[in-house]
Protein backbone atom coordinates (compact mmCIF):
# COMPACT_ATOMS: atom_id res chain seq x y z
CA UNK A 1 0.00 0.00 0.00
CA UNK A 2 1.36 3.37 -0.87
CA UNK A 3 -0.07 6.54 1.19
CA UNK A 4 0.56 10.12 -0.51
CA UNK A 5 -0.25 12.95 1.54
CA UNK A 6 -0.80 16.24 0.17
CA UNK A 7 0.35 19.33 2.08
CA UNK A 8 0.99 22.81 1.82
CA UNK A 9 2.02 25.49 4.51
CA UNK A 10 -1.44 27.43 3.90
CA UNK A 11 -4.92 27.05 2.73
CA UNK A 12 -5.91 28.23 -1.22
CA UNK A 13 -3.12 26.36 -2.37
CA UNK A 14 -4.93 23.47 -4.27
CA UNK A 15 -4.57 20.69 -1.98
CA UNK A 16 -8.41 19.45 -1.82
CA UNK A 17 -8.51 19.64 -5.71
CA UNK A 18 -5.25 17.57 -5.90
CA UNK A 19 -5.76 15.05 -3.79
CA UNK A 20 -9.79 14.91 -5.22
CA UNK A 21 -7.94 14.71 -9.01
CA UNK A 22 -5.30 12.92 -7.77
CA UNK A 23 -7.21 9.78 -5.91
CA UNK A 24 -10.18 9.78 -9.44
CA UNK A 25 -6.32 8.92 -11.55
CA UNK A 26 -4.83 6.21 -9.40
CA UNK A 27 -8.76 4.18 -9.49
CA UNK A 28 -9.30 5.25 -12.78
CA UNK A 29 -5.55 2.91 -13.73
CA UNK A 30 -7.16 0.10 -11.81
CA UNK A 31 -5.99 0.77 -7.99
CA UNK A 32 -8.24 0.38 -4.98
CA UNK A 33 -7.86 3.77 -3.55
CA UNK A 34 -9.07 5.34 -0.13
CA UNK A 35 -9.12 9.04 0.64
CA UNK A 36 -8.69 10.46 3.94
CA UNK A 37 -9.55 13.81 4.64
CA UNK A 38 -7.57 15.02 8.37
CA UNK A 39 -8.76 18.99 7.50
CA UNK A 40 -11.61 19.94 10.22
CA UNK A 41 -13.24 21.90 7.37
CA UNK A 42 -13.79 18.53 5.80
CA UNK A 43 -14.03 19.74 2.21
CA UNK A 44 -12.84 16.50 0.59
CA UNK A 45 -15.76 15.06 2.64
CA UNK A 46 -18.39 17.19 1.51
CA UNK A 47 -16.94 16.93 -1.92
CA UNK A 48 -17.44 13.23 -2.00
CA UNK A 49 -20.72 12.72 -0.83
CA UNK A 50 -22.47 16.04 -2.93
CA UNK A 51 -20.68 14.15 -6.26
CA UNK A 52 -21.34 10.80 -5.36
CA UNK A 53 -17.72 9.52 -5.41
CA UNK A 54 -17.05 5.36 -5.87
CA UNK A 55 -13.97 6.20 -4.24
CA UNK A 56 -14.20 5.61 -0.36
CA UNK A 57 -13.52 8.86 1.78
CA UNK A 58 -13.69 9.08 5.80
CA UNK A 59 -13.03 12.16 7.58
CA UNK A 60 -10.32 12.11 10.13
CA UNK A 61 -8.62 14.97 11.53
CA UNK A 62 -6.51 13.96 14.57
CA UNK A 63 -3.43 14.00 15.60
CA UNK A 64 -2.26 9.98 15.46
CA UNK A 65 -3.37 9.23 12.13
CA UNK A 66 0.23 7.61 11.61
CA UNK A 67 -1.46 5.23 14.25
CA UNK A 68 -4.71 4.05 12.22
CA UNK A 69 -4.57 4.15 8.36
CA UNK A 70 -3.24 0.69 8.28
CA UNK A 71 -6.89 0.08 10.53
CA UNK A 72 -9.33 2.09 8.24
CA UNK A 73 -7.40 0.46 5.02
CA UNK A 74 -9.07 -2.32 3.72
CA UNK A 75 -6.91 -5.17 2.67
CA UNK A 76 -7.20 -4.54 -1.00
CA UNK A 77 -6.42 -0.51 -0.46
CA UNK A 78 -2.96 -0.02 -3.25
CA UNK A 79 -3.20 3.86 -2.14
CA UNK A 80 -4.45 5.88 0.25
CA UNK A 81 -4.52 9.86 -0.42
CA UNK A 82 -4.29 12.18 2.41
CA UNK A 83 -5.98 15.98 2.50
CA UNK A 84 -4.07 17.66 4.74
CA UNK A 85 -4.91 21.12 6.81
CA UNK A 86 -2.45 23.95 6.35
CA UNK A 87 0.64 23.27 8.57
CA UNK A 88 0.78 26.55 9.52
CA UNK A 89 -2.86 26.40 11.18
CA UNK A 90 -2.91 22.55 12.21
CA UNK A 91 0.94 21.29 12.54
CA UNK A 92 -0.39 18.44 14.59
CA UNK A 93 -2.07 16.79 12.28
CA UNK A 94 0.20 17.17 9.49
CA UNK A 95 3.02 16.26 10.84
CA UNK A 96 1.41 12.98 11.62
CA UNK A 97 0.09 12.47 8.20
CA UNK A 98 3.80 13.27 7.33
CA UNK A 99 4.46 10.22 9.55
CA UNK A 100 2.17 7.98 7.98
CA UNK A 101 3.08 8.90 4.06
CA UNK A 102 5.44 7.03 1.78
CA UNK A 103 5.11 9.75 -0.76
CA UNK A 104 4.58 14.35 -0.63
CA UNK A 105 2.72 15.97 -3.01
CA UNK A 106 3.27 19.86 -2.70
CA UNK A 107 0.65 21.27 -5.31
CA UNK A 108 2.16 24.97 -5.66
CA UNK A 109 1.29 27.84 -8.00
CA UNK A 110 5.07 29.10 -9.47
CA UNK A 111 4.31 32.05 -7.62
CA UNK A 112 7.23 34.27 -5.24
CA UNK A 113 4.46 34.08 -2.92
CA UNK A 114 4.00 30.23 -2.86
CA UNK A 115 7.31 29.26 -3.76
CA UNK A 116 8.59 30.98 -0.60
CA UNK A 117 6.62 28.88 1.55
CA UNK A 118 8.39 25.64 0.47
CA UNK A 119 11.26 26.17 3.28
CA UNK A 120 8.46 25.20 5.76
CA UNK A 121 7.22 22.25 4.22
CA UNK A 122 10.60 20.99 3.33
CA UNK A 123 11.67 21.87 6.95
CA UNK A 124 8.36 19.56 8.30
CA UNK A 125 9.30 16.81 6.42
CA UNK A 126 12.91 17.13 7.37
CA UNK A 127 12.05 16.83 10.67
CA UNK A 128 9.67 13.95 10.75
CA UNK A 129 12.20 11.73 9.02
CA UNK A 130 13.57 10.78 11.87
CA UNK A 131 10.55 9.41 13.33
CA UNK A 132 9.97 7.08 10.36
CA UNK A 133 11.76 3.89 9.61
CA UNK A 134 11.76 4.43 5.83
CA UNK A 135 12.05 7.72 4.03
CA UNK A 136 9.95 9.64 2.72
CA UNK A 137 9.80 11.19 -1.46
CA UNK A 138 8.39 14.52 -1.99
CA UNK A 139 8.38 16.46 -4.84
CA UNK A 140 6.19 19.91 -6.15
CA UNK A 141 2.97 19.65 -8.37
CA UNK A 142 3.26 23.06 -10.06
CA UNK A 143 -0.34 23.91 -9.94
CA UNK A 144 -2.86 27.00 -11.65
CA UNK A 145 -0.31 27.45 -14.71
CA UNK A 146 0.13 30.11 -16.81
CA UNK A 147 0.60 28.72 -20.74
CA UNK A 148 4.42 29.77 -21.88
CA UNK A 149 4.82 31.80 -18.82
CA UNK A 150 8.69 31.84 -18.46
CA UNK A 151 7.83 31.98 -14.49
CA UNK A 152 7.13 28.08 -14.14
CA UNK A 153 10.77 27.12 -15.35
CA UNK A 154 12.44 29.90 -13.42
CA UNK A 155 11.01 28.46 -9.95
CA UNK A 156 11.47 25.14 -11.64
CA UNK A 157 14.90 25.76 -11.73
CA UNK A 158 15.24 27.82 -8.26
CA UNK A 159 13.53 24.62 -6.36
CA UNK A 160 15.72 21.84 -8.23
CA UNK A 161 18.73 23.72 -7.21
CA UNK A 162 17.68 23.54 -3.84
CA UNK A 163 17.92 19.43 -4.27
CA UNK A 164 14.10 19.06 -4.17
CA UNK A 165 12.02 18.01 -6.91
CA UNK A 166 9.10 18.91 -9.03
CA UNK A 167 6.80 16.90 -11.15
CA UNK A 168 7.59 16.87 -15.21
CA UNK A 169 3.64 17.21 -15.04
CA UNK A 170 1.75 20.95 -14.47
CA UNK A 171 -1.60 21.32 -14.04
CA UNK A 172 -3.10 24.48 -15.52
CA UNK A 173 -5.16 27.33 -14.51
CA UNK A 174 -8.73 26.53 -15.61
CA UNK A 175 -11.89 27.68 -14.24
CA UNK A 176 -12.94 23.75 -14.66
CA UNK A 177 -10.69 22.88 -11.58
CA UNK A 178 -11.11 26.29 -10.02
CA UNK A 179 -14.98 25.49 -9.86
CA UNK A 180 -14.78 21.62 -9.45
CA UNK A 181 -15.69 21.27 -5.70
CA UNK A 182 -18.83 19.31 -5.12
CA UNK A 183 -18.71 18.63 -8.77
CA UNK A 184 -18.42 15.00 -10.00
CA UNK A 185 -15.29 14.41 -11.72
CA UNK A 186 -15.05 13.17 -15.17
CA UNK A 187 -12.07 15.14 -17.00
CA UNK A 188 -8.44 13.84 -15.49
CA UNK A 189 -6.91 16.04 -18.02
CA UNK A 190 -2.99 16.56 -17.19
CA UNK A 191 -3.60 14.70 -13.26
CA UNK A 192 -3.75 11.11 -14.72
CA UNK A 193 -0.02 11.91 -15.87
CA UNK A 194 1.24 13.23 -12.44
CA UNK A 195 -0.31 10.34 -11.29
CA UNK A 196 2.12 7.75 -12.96
CA UNK A 197 4.63 10.26 -11.67
CA UNK A 198 3.98 10.58 -7.98
CA UNK A 199 3.29 6.61 -7.53
CA UNK A 200 6.94 6.44 -8.94
CA UNK A 201 8.55 8.50 -7.06
CA UNK A 202 11.09 7.02 -5.33
CA UNK A 203 13.43 8.60 -2.34
CA UNK A 204 16.05 10.80 -3.34
CA UNK A 205 19.90 10.02 -3.16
Amino acid sequence: MRTVAVVNLKGGSSKTTTTAYLAHAFAASGSDVLVIDSDPQGSTVRWSDAAGWDIPTVALPVKNLHTRVQGIARPTTDVVVIDTPPLLENAGTVYSALRAADVVVVPCAPTSHEVEALPDVWAAIEEVQALRNVPTAAAVLFTRTIANASSTGIYREAIEEGGHRVLATTIPRREAYAQALGAPIRELGPYEAAASEVLALEVQA
